[in-house]
């Protein structure tokens, strides 16, 4: 543990002695070798907590910005970052898709509508070509709109601060130089100053899709939840894309029509009592005079009966959601409780009732166990019991239909 606390005061340190040498006027190229040493083979969340407890000492944000450039020229084409099992980035509609594909959209732009036309800025034909380029590459303020609105406040729930931050500001100085360049177009001059700022905002550009694809994109696919993602895919369409067309990513449903596909290519549920197709087994479920959900053993919600009167709206998106997000802020402690207590074994049960209008509910939940005893999951009941307190008295004749 010594060793570990020592070798992340030495990065700290290492990151304090690059960034003086970069405020003294020494080039990426003469600092980076000292980068690379100390952080070869090091993840980028480390990266990251290193220079937030820079910043928690107080060195300001535009100093932590200037190791961008250092981050890129170390590990162009050769970071390693650990990446999930399933790439999320290839998933159509998936906001990492998404970021990728606005991604190769401004490459095209620079390539197809900047870079062969800056050799020669005295043509017309150039120059409006270049115009139009600069235009288009100016919407990126879309894409780090997205960035900063939507992926940042994710990763400061989480306590990573400084990337969002950093880059934050690094977005700004672009936004700032096609700004600059716009102004210098307006003067339909083609000058060396011209040409030399829109090389410089077009490295910028590169650079940072560098970074979000190298840094951002590996930090937030190893923090963020699928429904984190889920709420990012559905709020992005407020603020828009670069991209024409981008497809409705929804997880739960993909699962559900796994679920269904294989439950049509078995038909029948062979159980220890009997056999029952899989259309008798939900009606069946459906006609219970109760509502009835099923948590399994990793807290993911894998089923609802939907009977004709629920007590409480249960929506299909639910499904493979975990428990904890599926209740208010206020009772969620309370469900996490009772799956602890089931997990554990300290309970098998536990029963809540509550008045609604004019209805009395009572909640229960069972912990679901296997032969040996093993947790499987957790089943909650819920009944409107306030007709069954009405009863009195006895009936024992069917009551005649009228």
């Amino acid at each position: 543990m010594s060793e570990s606390i020592n070798n992340r005061e030495y990065r700290q340190k290492v990151l304090k002695e690059i960034i003086s040498g970069l405020h003294e006027g020494k080039s990426v190229e003469e600092v980076k070798g000292l980068f690379e040493e100390a952080f070869n083979g090091v993840a980028a969340s480390e990266i990251s907590e290193a220079e937030g407890a820079l910043i928690a000492e107080g060195l300001p944000i535009t100093e932590i910005q200037k190791l961008c450039d250092v981050h890129a020229a170390v590990f162009k084409g050769s970071i390693e970052e650990i990446h999930q099992p399933e790439d999320q980035s290839l998933i159509p509609g998936h906001p990492a898709n998404t970021l990728k594909r606005e991604n190769r959209a401004l490459e095209k732009i620079i390539d197809k509508q900047l870079e062969p036309y800056l050799q020669d800025l005295s043509s017309k034909e150039s120059l409006v070509a270049v115009k139009e380029g600069i235009d288009r590459l100016s919407k990126v303020d879309i894409h780090y709109i997205r960035k900063e609105n939507l992926f940042f406040p994710y990763l400061e729930k989480y306590g990573i601060t400084a990337p969002p931050k950093v880059m934050w500001g690094v977005d700004d100085e672009i936004r700032q130089q096609i700004k600059g360049v716009k102004e210098l177009l307006s003067k339909d001059a083609a000058t060396d100053e011209l040409r030399q700022e829109i090389k410089a905002v077009i490295e910028r550009v590169k650079e940072m899709i560098f970074k979000e694809e190298n840094i951002l994109l590996p930090m937030l696919l190893e923090t963020l939840t699928q429904d984190e993602w889920k709420l990012i895919a559905k709020e992005s369409d407020e603020i828009g894309y670069l991209v024409e067309t981008v497809p409705v990513w929804n997880p739960a449903a993909q699962a559900k029509a796994a679920v269904l596909e294989e439950a049509k290519e078995t038909g029948v549920i062979t159980m220890p009592t009997g056999l029952l197709h899989s259309e008798e087994l939900i009606h069946m479920l459906n006609a219970l005079p109760f509502d009835i959900t099923f948590v399994d053993k990793e807290d993911v919600v894998k089923y609802f009966s939907q009977g004709e009167e629920r007590i409480f709206p249960r929506t299909k998106t639910v499904i493979g959601r975990n428990v904890s997000n599926c209740h208010p802020p206020a009772s969620v402690h309370i469900v996490e409780q009772i799956v602890e207590d089931f997990k554990s074994g300290k309970k098998d049960h536990e029963d809540f009732w509550i008045k609604m209008m004019d209805k009395y509910i009572l909640i229960r939940y069972y912990a679901v166990r296997n032969e040996k005893k093993e947790y499987l999951g957790v089943l909650e009941v819920t009944q409107n019991i306030k007709p069954i307190q009405e009863i009195t008295g006895e009936k024992r004749l069917v009551t005649k239909s009228e």
